[in-house]
Formats: structure tokens, sequence, C-alpha cells
């Protein structure tokens, strides 16, 4: 086999693949960046300094599409191996019900209820997190012009946890039809360039398709638009572990992917600054916007997998730490930018002096939640952590 063409034989090897492990960590960076980036960009978030810069609509606009669809095709992979490793859809399952459950339930307790708290305090409510927590943090419907409850931004793992039980559902029940669909699948998105333009116009169609039928409204009986584009990345994902020929035509077809993703994403920064703030463009302009923006969410993915796959699939000795501390980082890092913003910015810093302690309080809240939640055993499984391996008993030469 050419040996530029990619990790075809690691992975059918069964090894892991780094690359994925780096484009994992490098995405869920980018996302706590994007959205302390938010604090600064105009247009409507949780909570807005006083000064915004318009300049930074091009960069979140270039990274809002593919962001988020990313990460459930590396989480669609991680599952596939991790189905691999454990042996059986049951297994499979518990492992994955341990691993985002118990931490969902936990930030739906601990931590979302402070990024609620600060909602309604913009909105008039006068009383501590204490009594907010105790008395008003369980309401249900509108309070303070805030809607309770709310997933704030748990609904990643929400949505994650639906698609791996709905997945793994299937494949305990038709464990042989799902395989045949998936080599199927694989091998017809193999054929010259349908890797590239298939799932982009399947995405584009199912989009334009609910447009002006479902609202755009986020939850998980409600978010079809939503689903309509992070569960095709994510099966995307699970079916390049299983059948990692695929990763031959994403080698051809990387370059068209990328150039495909930088005339989406001009379109998209042309509609950002031609209608803003709450100018609606006419429907013709919202479709061409939702289209473009869809079929950046697959180029790029495309274009980042293959990215991975040739220069990053390599280990190092942080590599571990930081693929570990990653989903800690997330599960904190959006209540620690709000609650820092709220105290922060009535004290009129100099604007670079607000981002630069709004970075600083962020990464050491996030690094603080790591390492206490890390070191105390009890605490693991509530930040997503699995039981700390216990390190191998050193072999003597004797009994080698």
């Amino acid at each position: 086999m050419d040996a530029r063409a990619g990790t075809i034989p690691i992975a059918v090897q069964g090894q892991r693949h780094y690359g994925l492990d780096w484009l994992r960590i490098a995405a869920f960076g980018l996302l706590i960046f994007y959205h302390i980036t938010l604090v600064f960009v105009p247009g409507n978030w949780v909570i807005k300094s006083a000064t915004t810069y318009e300049w930074l609509i091009v960069p979140a606009t270039l990274l809002n599409p593919w962001r988020l669809a990313l990460l459930f095709a590396v989480s669609g992979y991680a599952s596939a191996k991790l189905l691999a490793k454990t042996g059986s859809v049951g297994a499979f399952a518990w492992s994955r019900a341990k691993r985002l459950l118990i931490p969902l339930a936990f930030g739906m307790v601990i931590l979302v209820p402070v990024e609620m708290w600060v909602r309604v305090l913009q909105n008039g409510y006068d009383h501590g997190y204490t009594y907010f927590w105790l008395h008003d943090s369980w309401h249900w419907g509108r309070f303070f012009d805030t809607e309770f409850p709310s997933w704030e931004h748990l609904w990643f793992v929400e949505y994650l946890a639906a698609y791996t039980f709905a997945l793994a559902l299937v494949l305990a029940w038709l464990p042989q039809r799902a395989d045949r669909v998936i080599a199927a699948t694989a091998e017809w998105l193999s054929i010259r360039n349908r890797l590239l333009w298939a799932p982009a116009a399947a995405l584009v169609t199912m989009k334009l398709g609910l447009l002006f039928v479902v609202p755009e409204k986020q939850g998980l009986f409600t978010d079809w638009s939503g689903h309509a584009l992070y569960v095709p990345p994510f099966l995307f994902g699970f079916v390049l572990a299983r059948t990692p020929a695929l990763w031959a035509p994403m080698e051809r077809l990387w370059r068209p992917a990328l150039l495909a993703s930088a005339l989406a994403g001009a379109i998209l920064i042309a509609i950002e600054l031609t209608w803003q703030g709450d100018a609606w463009p006419p429907h013709a302009i919202q479709a061409l916007d939702r289209a473009a923006r869809y079929a950046m969410a697959w180029t790029m993915t495309l274009a980042l997998f293959r990215l991975a796959d040739r220069m990053w699939n390599r280990d190092h000795p942080l590599r571990a730490t930081l693929s570990e501390a990653v989903f800690p980082f997330y599960l904190i890092h959006h209540g620690a930018i709000i609650l820092t913003a709220w105290y922060l910015l009535p004290l009129g810093l100099h604007p670079l002096a607000e981002f630069v302690a709004l970075v600083a309080a962020t990464i050491a809240a996030c690094l603080t939640f790591y390492i206490v939640g890390r070191d105390i055993a009890p605490l693991r499984p509530l930040i997503g952590l699995g039981p700390r391996r216990s390190k191998p008993a050193a072999v003597t030469p004797a009994a080698a």
C-alpha cells in the first residue's frame, strides 16, 4: 500500500489514532476561546462587554458552522473504537452511560444553575446564588424573562448521549443488517468524489427542507435542524472507524474540500456583514446562508480529518493528559466565562485587559476543576472521567 495513504494500516490494526485525539483537543480548545470571544462580538449572547468589535464577526463566522459537527464526527469515531474495545453493545452502552449521563446530571444540578443565576440577575433578580439555587433554580417555565429549565451548553452532552444510545439500540437489534449498511455505505462513498459532495448535498437538502417549516429551537425533541447537522457526522465517524478504507478518498479530496469551505466561508461573511444585528435577510438569502453553513460543516470536517491523519498522528507525553482534560474543561468553561464576565465587566477595564482577565480566569477555573476532580476518586465520574488506571507492576529481568 502507498505510504501516503494515511493511517489505513494503523486503523486496520485497531491502534489508537493519535491524530484524532489531537483534533478533539484542538476542537474543544477552539470552542472555549470561541465562547470567550462571543463576549466581545456584536450580537446576542448570554453576557456582553460594553465594547464589541465588528472585526470579530469574521473569525466567529468562519468557526461557527463546523466546530460542533467536527466534535460529533470525532465522537462517532471514538464510539466505534470503544465498542470494539468493550466487546459487546451492552458493555459499550453501559460505559457511555457512566461517562455521559453522570456528568450531565452533575452539570444540571451544580454547574448550569450558576449560568441561570447570571441570566436572571441581568433581568432584575436581586437574590444571591445560594437563595437562587435553593428556591428558584428549579422553576419550570418563564422566570425573569428566562426559560427554565435549560441545558445551556450541556445540550451537546445530551445530544451525544441520545445519538450513542440510539446507535447502540440499532446495533443490538439489527447487528448483521447494520454491518451490511455500514459496508455498503462506505463502499459507495469511496467511489470517485462522492465522499465530498454526497454528504454535503444530503445535509443541505435536509436543512433546506426544514428551514421554513420547523423552528430552529434547541431541544432533543424540537431541534430537528440540529439533528440533521449533527447525526450524519457522528455516523460518519463511526463508519470511518469500522471501514478505514475511507481514509483513501479523503486523501484525494481534502484540497477540493478546503476550497469548498473557503467559498462557503466567503458567502457567510458577506451575509453576516450585510445583515447585522436585528436585520433579517430575505428568505432566499437565509436559504443560501444555511446551505453554506451545512456544506462548510461537512467539507471542513473532511479536510480536518485528513490533516489529523497525515500530520498529527503521533503521540506526545502531554497527549493523554490533554485528552483526559478536555471534557472536564468543557463542562466548566461556559459557567466560568459567564460568571467571570458578570463580575469583571462592571469594573470598566480596558477591553484588552477584560479579554486577558477573562481568558486567565477561565483557564484557571478549568484547570482547578480538572485537577481537583481528577485527584479525588469519588469526583472523577462527576466530571466525566473513568476510574484511575493503576500503574503496571515493574517486571524484573528474572521474571521476564
